[in-house]
Protein backbone atom coordinates (compact mmCIF):
# COMPACT_ATOMS: atom_id res chain seq x y z
CA UNK A 1 0.00 0.00 0.00
CA UNK A 2 1.79 3.44 -1.19
CA UNK A 3 1.76 6.24 1.17
CA UNK A 4 -1.58 8.06 -0.33
CA UNK A 5 -3.28 4.95 -0.43
CA UNK A 6 -2.65 5.01 3.46
CA UNK A 7 -3.64 7.87 3.98
CA UNK A 8 -6.79 7.67 2.13
CA UNK A 9 -8.06 4.07 3.88
CA UNK A 10 -7.08 6.33 7.35
CA UNK A 11 -9.38 8.92 6.35
CA UNK A 12 -12.06 6.48 5.81
CA UNK A 13 -11.61 4.78 8.96
CA UNK A 14 -11.76 8.12 10.77
CA UNK A 15 -15.08 8.94 8.90
CA UNK A 16 -16.73 5.25 9.69
CA UNK A 17 -15.92 5.54 13.63
CA UNK A 18 -16.92 9.15 13.65
CA UNK A 19 -20.21 7.94 12.28
CA UNK A 20 -21.01 4.91 14.50
CA UNK A 21 -19.72 7.08 17.82
CA UNK A 22 -22.45 9.50 16.58
CA UNK A 23 -25.31 6.96 16.20
CA UNK A 24 -24.66 5.50 19.57
CA UNK A 25 -24.47 8.76 21.51
CA UNK A 26 -27.82 9.41 19.61
CA UNK A 27 -29.28 5.77 20.91
CA UNK A 28 -27.63 6.16 24.04
CA UNK A 29 -29.35 9.61 24.53
CA UNK A 30 -32.48 9.47 23.36
CA UNK A 31 -33.67 7.45 20.27
CA UNK A 32 -36.44 9.64 19.45
CA UNK A 33 -35.27 13.10 19.89
CA UNK A 34 -34.45 14.72 16.98
CA UNK A 35 -31.09 16.95 16.20
CA UNK A 36 -32.80 19.97 17.16
CA UNK A 37 -33.52 18.68 20.59
CA UNK A 38 -30.15 17.37 21.27
CA UNK A 39 -28.74 20.70 20.81
CA UNK A 40 -30.28 23.48 22.86
CA UNK A 41 -28.52 27.10 24.40
CA UNK A 42 -27.75 27.11 27.44
CA UNK A 43 -29.32 29.74 29.83
CA UNK A 44 -26.39 33.05 30.68
CA UNK A 45 -26.62 33.92 34.50
CA UNK A 46 -24.63 36.72 35.01
CA UNK A 47 -24.52 36.09 38.75
CA UNK A 48 -23.48 32.88 38.64
CA UNK A 49 -20.69 34.45 35.47
CA UNK A 50 -19.26 36.51 38.27
CA UNK A 51 -19.09 34.46 40.87
CA UNK A 52 -16.59 32.24 38.87
CA UNK A 53 -14.13 34.73 38.92
CA UNK A 54 -14.01 35.32 42.75
CA UNK A 55 -11.25 34.09 44.87
CA UNK A 56 -10.93 33.71 48.42
CA UNK A 57 -7.36 33.94 48.19
CA UNK A 58 -5.89 36.03 51.03
CA UNK A 59 -2.58 37.57 51.41
CA UNK A 60 -2.35 37.21 55.02
CA UNK A 61 -3.86 34.26 55.38
CA UNK A 62 -1.49 32.39 52.64
CA UNK A 63 1.56 33.88 54.53
CA UNK A 64 0.35 32.12 58.16
CA UNK A 65 -0.01 29.14 56.37
CA UNK A 66 3.05 29.10 54.56
CA UNK A 67 4.85 30.26 57.86
CA UNK A 68 3.25 27.79 60.18
CA UNK A 69 4.14 24.80 57.38
CA UNK A 70 8.22 25.16 58.51
CA UNK A 71 8.62 23.34 62.21
CA UNK A 72 11.54 24.94 63.21
CA UNK A 73 10.31 28.61 62.80
CA UNK A 74 7.46 27.46 64.76
CA UNK A 75 9.35 26.08 67.59
CA UNK A 76 11.25 28.65 67.87
CA UNK A 77 8.76 31.32 67.68
CA UNK A 78 7.26 29.46 70.71
CA UNK A 79 10.28 29.84 72.54
CA UNK A 80 10.78 33.36 72.09
CA UNK A 81 6.86 34.07 73.18
CA UNK A 82 7.40 31.94 76.17
CA UNK A 83 10.49 33.55 77.36
CA UNK A 84 9.04 36.89 76.69
CA UNK A 85 6.01 36.07 79.14
CA UNK A 86 8.16 34.55 81.28
CA UNK A 87 10.36 37.85 81.51
CA UNK A 88 7.06 39.88 82.51
CA UNK A 89 5.49 37.40 84.63
CA UNK A 90 8.22 36.33 86.43
CA UNK A 91 8.47 39.16 88.94
CA UNK A 92 5.00 38.58 90.24
CA UNK A 93 5.94 34.39 90.88
CA UNK A 94 5.68 33.04 94.73
CA UNK A 95 9.44 33.18 96.15
CA UNK A 96 11.26 35.36 93.78
CA UNK A 97 13.89 38.06 94.83
CA UNK A 98 14.96 41.45 94.17
CA UNK A 99 17.56 41.58 91.20
CA UNK A 100 19.09 44.89 93.31
CA UNK A 101 18.90 43.40 96.82
CA UNK A 102 22.33 42.19 98.62
CA UNK A 103 21.99 39.30 100.54
CA UNK A 104 23.81 38.87 103.73
CA UNK A 105 23.73 35.81 105.52
CA UNK A 106 23.28 35.44 109.62
CA UNK A 107 26.58 37.71 110.28
CA UNK A 108 25.57 40.18 107.81
CA UNK A 109 28.32 39.58 105.60
CA UNK A 110 26.72 39.10 101.90
CA UNK A 111 26.38 36.04 100.41
CA UNK A 112 28.29 36.42 97.44
CA UNK A 113 29.18 34.02 94.70
CA UNK A 114 26.97 31.24 96.11
CA UNK A 115 26.88 28.12 93.45
CA UNK A 116 23.33 27.81 91.68
CA UNK A 117 20.83 25.50 93.50
CA UNK A 118 22.60 26.35 96.66
CA UNK A 119 20.56 28.16 99.82
CA UNK A 120 17.56 29.16 97.91
CA UNK A 121 19.51 30.62 95.06
CA UNK A 122 18.55 29.06 91.79
CA UNK A 123 21.09 30.76 89.64
CA UNK A 124 23.38 31.50 92.47
CA UNK A 125 24.79 34.90 93.59
CA UNK A 126 27.06 36.79 91.83
CA UNK A 127 30.22 38.91 93.98
CA UNK A 128 27.95 41.09 96.02
CA UNK A 129 25.48 38.70 96.92
CA UNK A 130 22.69 39.32 94.37
CA UNK A 131 20.21 36.87 92.75
CA UNK A 132 21.45 36.16 89.17
CA UNK A 133 18.11 34.45 88.36
CA UNK A 134 16.18 37.64 89.04
CA UNK A 135 19.53 39.88 87.63
CA UNK A 136 19.30 37.81 84.47
CA UNK A 137 15.61 37.83 83.73
CA UNK A 138 15.65 41.62 85.05
CA UNK A 139 18.26 41.89 82.51
CA UNK A 140 16.56 40.78 79.60
CA UNK A 141 13.65 42.71 80.17
CA UNK A 142 15.80 45.71 79.63
CA UNK A 143 17.25 44.36 76.38
CA UNK A 144 14.66 43.10 75.29
CA UNK A 145 12.93 46.58 75.73
CA UNK A 146 16.05 48.75 74.16
CA UNK A 147 15.74 46.36 71.11
CA UNK A 148 11.98 46.50 70.45
CA UNK A 149 12.39 50.59 70.79
CA UNK A 150 15.05 50.60 68.31
CA UNK A 151 13.70 48.16 66.24
CA UNK A 152 10.34 50.17 66.11
CA UNK A 153 12.06 53.90 65.59
CA UNK A 154 14.35 52.23 63.01
CA UNK A 155 11.36 50.86 60.87
CA UNK A 156 9.24 53.89 61.15
CA UNK A 157 12.22 56.09 60.05
CA UNK A 158 13.83 53.73 58.09
CA UNK A 159 10.58 53.13 55.98
CA UNK A 160 9.38 57.24 55.90
CA UNK A 161 12.77 58.14 54.66
CA UNK A 162 13.26 55.46 52.43
CA UNK A 163 10.24 55.66 50.47
CA UNK A 164 10.50 59.56 49.99
CA UNK A 165 14.21 58.90 49.37
CA UNK A 166 13.15 56.47 46.16
CA UNK A 167 10.07 58.03 44.97
CA UNK A 168 10.05 61.22 45.07
CA UNK A 169 12.84 61.94 43.03
CA UNK A 170 13.34 66.00 43.83
CA UNK A 171 14.47 64.43 47.52
CA UNK A 172 17.19 62.22 46.10
CA UNK A 173 19.82 64.54 46.12
CA UNK A 174 19.25 65.73 49.56
CA UNK A 175 18.96 62.58 51.16
CA UNK A 176 21.89 60.80 49.28
CA UNK A 177 23.74 63.99 50.76
CA UNK A 178 22.77 63.49 54.20
CA UNK A 179 23.17 59.38 53.99
CA UNK A 180 26.47 59.87 53.33
CA UNK A 181 26.98 62.77 55.93
CA UNK A 182 25.83 60.21 58.59
CA UNK A 183 27.37 56.91 57.33
CA UNK A 184 30.39 58.10 57.43
CA UNK A 185 30.53 58.84 61.20
CA UNK A 186 31.76 55.98 62.97
CA UNK A 187 28.52 54.53 65.61
CA UNK A 188 31.13 53.76 68.10
CA UNK A 189 32.30 57.54 68.53
CA UNK A 190 28.73 58.58 68.09
CA UNK A 191 27.65 56.23 71.32
CA UNK A 192 30.88 57.80 72.91
CA UNK A 193 30.00 61.60 72.76
CA UNK A 194 26.57 60.75 73.41
CA UNK A 195 26.72 58.74 76.81
CA UNK A 196 29.14 61.48 77.80
CA UNK A 197 27.12 64.15 77.10
CA UNK A 198 23.81 62.47 78.32
CA UNK A 199 23.19 60.62 81.49
CA UNK A 200 23.96 57.23 81.43
CA UNK A 201 20.21 55.19 81.11
CA UNK A 202 18.06 53.15 79.14
CA UNK A 203 16.50 56.39 77.06
CA UNK A 204 20.38 57.33 76.37
CA UNK A 205 20.99 53.88 74.62
CA UNK A 206 17.72 53.99 72.73
CA UNK A 207 18.79 57.49 71.28
CA UNK A 208 21.92 57.10 70.64
CA UNK A 209 21.66 53.69 68.79
CA UNK A 210 18.47 54.84 66.96
CA UNK A 211 20.42 58.24 65.74
CA UNK A 212 21.88 56.54 63.12
CA UNK A 213 20.54 53.19 63.03
CA UNK A 214 17.93 53.84 60.54
CA UNK A 215 20.28 54.78 58.17
CA UNK A 216 20.80 50.58 56.95
CA UNK A 217 16.84 50.62 56.48
CA UNK A 218 16.14 53.61 54.67
CA UNK A 219 18.81 52.52 51.80
CA UNK A 220 17.66 49.41 51.39
CA UNK A 221 13.66 50.49 51.12
CA UNK A 222 15.00 53.26 48.60
CA UNK A 223 17.05 50.58 46.45
CA UNK A 224 14.17 48.74 46.38
CA UNK A 225 11.47 51.47 45.76
CA UNK A 226 13.56 52.09 42.68
CA UNK A 227 13.07 48.80 41.34
CA UNK A 228 9.98 48.90 41.40
CA UNK A 229 8.72 52.28 40.51
CA UNK A 230 8.43 52.54 37.15
CA UNK A 231 7.15 49.13 36.48
CA UNK A 232 3.50 49.01 34.40
CA UNK A 233 0.70 49.05 36.91
CA UNK A 234 2.64 52.32 38.72
CA UNK A 235 2.62 54.15 35.83
CA UNK A 236 -0.53 53.47 34.71
CA UNK A 237 -1.74 54.32 38.28
CA UNK A 238 0.35 58.19 37.94
CA UNK A 239 -1.58 58.51 34.47
CA UNK A 240 -4.92 57.73 36.20
CA UNK A 241 -4.30 60.53 38.78
CA UNK A 242 -4.23 58.43 42.04
CA UNK A 243 -2.55 59.90 44.50
CA UNK A 244 1.48 59.21 45.86
CA UNK A 245 0.20 58.62 48.90
CA UNK A 246 -2.13 55.25 47.87
CA UNK A 247 0.80 54.65 45.30
CA UNK A 248 2.74 54.01 48.40
CA UNK A 249 0.54 52.38 50.76
CA UNK A 250 -1.46 50.40 47.93
CA UNK A 251 1.02 49.89 45.31
CA UNK A 252 4.58 49.90 46.94
CA UNK A 253 4.73 48.93 50.44
CA UNK A 254 3.00 45.47 50.04
CA UNK A 255 5.34 44.81 48.09
CA UNK A 256 8.06 44.98 50.45
CA UNK A 257 6.21 43.39 53.59
CA UNK A 258 8.80 40.25 53.14
CA UNK A 259 12.07 42.30 53.37
CA UNK A 260 10.88 44.45 56.20
CA UNK A 261 9.93 41.89 58.45
CA UNK A 262 12.82 40.69 58.07
CA UNK A 263 14.91 43.89 58.56
CA UNK A 264 13.13 44.19 61.96
CA UNK A 265 13.23 40.81 63.18
CA UNK A 266 16.98 41.08 62.56
CA UNK A 267 17.15 44.96 64.07
CA UNK A 268 15.88 43.60 67.58
CA UNK A 269 19.05 41.11 67.85
CA UNK A 270 21.22 43.15 66.61
CA UNK A 271 20.20 46.01 69.39
CA UNK A 272 20.97 44.03 72.03
CA UNK A 273 24.40 42.97 70.78
CA UNK A 274 25.60 46.64 70.39
CA UNK A 275 24.08 47.27 74.14
CA UNK A 276 26.12 44.46 75.23
CA UNK A 277 29.15 46.10 72.61
CA UNK A 278 28.56 49.58 74.64
CA UNK A 279 28.28 47.93 78.32
CA UNK A 280 31.70 45.90 77.28
CA UNK A 281 33.59 48.98 76.33
CA UNK A 282 32.24 50.91 79.60
CA UNK A 283 30.14 53.72 78.05
CA UNK A 284 26.79 51.68 78.59
CA UNK A 285 23.96 51.54 81.04
CA UNK A 286 24.82 52.27 84.66
CA UNK A 287 25.70 49.06 87.52
CA UNK A 288 22.42 49.45 89.44
CA UNK A 289 20.45 49.14 85.62
CA UNK A 290 20.60 45.06 85.35
CA UNK A 291 21.08 44.34 81.38
CA UNK A 292 22.52 41.40 79.44
CA UNK A 293 25.33 43.89 78.58
CA UNK A 294 25.92 44.42 82.17
CA UNK A 295 25.85 40.42 82.89
CA UNK A 296 28.10 39.53 80.11
CA UNK A 297 30.35 42.45 80.79
CA UNK A 298 30.81 40.67 84.38
CA UNK A 299 31.08 37.23 84.10
CA UNK A 300 33.46 37.87 81.57
CA UNK A 301 35.97 39.11 83.87
CA UNK A 302 35.50 36.15 86.10
CA UNK A 303 36.67 33.91 82.77
CA UNK A 304 39.78 32.86 84.48
CA UNK A 305 37.73 31.46 87.39
CA UNK A 306 36.60 27.39 86.70
CA UNK A 307 34.74 27.60 89.14
CA UNK A 308 32.10 31.17 88.71
CA UNK A 309 31.89 31.30 84.84
CA UNK A 310 28.30 30.24 85.37
CA UNK A 311 28.01 34.05 86.00
CA UNK A 312 28.91 33.60 82.30
CA UNK A 313 27.42 30.91 80.99
CA UNK A 314 23.38 31.96 82.00
CA UNK A 315 23.42 35.36 80.21
CA UNK A 316 25.27 34.11 77.13
CA UNK A 317 22.77 31.45 76.67
CA UNK A 318 19.58 33.82 77.26
CA UNK A 319 21.23 36.52 74.51
CA UNK A 320 22.26 33.53 72.15
CA UNK A 321 18.48 31.91 72.13
CA UNK A 322 17.33 35.96 71.64
CA UNK A 323 19.60 36.15 68.71
CA UNK A 324 18.69 32.76 66.81
CA UNK A 325 15.09 32.79 67.76
CA UNK A 326 14.38 36.34 65.84
CA UNK A 327 17.01 35.17 63.11
CA UNK A 328 15.36 31.96 62.39
CA UNK A 329 11.32 33.54 62.89
CA UNK A 330 12.32 36.86 60.29
CA UNK A 331 14.01 34.52 57.35
CA UNK A 332 11.02 32.13 57.57
CA UNK A 333 8.53 34.66 58.28
CA UNK A 334 10.03 36.65 55.26
CA UNK A 335 10.09 33.45 52.84
CA UNK A 336 6.32 33.10 53.70
CA UNK A 337 5.20 36.93 52.85
CA UNK A 338 6.71 36.73 49.33
CA UNK A 339 3.74 36.47 47.40
CA UNK A 340 6.01 33.74 44.98
CA UNK A 341 6.21 31.72 47.76
CA UNK A 342 2.08 31.28 47.66
CA UNK A 343 0.79 28.26 46.11
CA UNK A 344 -3.20 28.47 45.47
Amino acid sequence: MGKFGFKSYRRQMEESLGDKLTEQLKQELSPEMSEEELFTFADFDTENAERGGYSDYSYWGSTLRAFFQNKVAVFFLIVILAMLAFTFIQPYLPGQKDPLTIHNNEWGLPLNNVKPGEQGFILGTNSIGQDLWSRIWAGTRTSLFIGFSVALVEAVVGILVGVLWGYVRKLDFFFTELYNILDNIPQTLLLILISYVLKPGVSTIIFALCLTGWLGMARFIRNQIIIIRDRDYNLASRCLGIPTRRIVFKNLLPYLVSVITMRMALAIPSAIGNEVFVTYIGIGLPLDTPSLGNLINTGRSLMTMASLRYQLFFPVVVLAIITISFYIIGNAFADAADPKNHVK
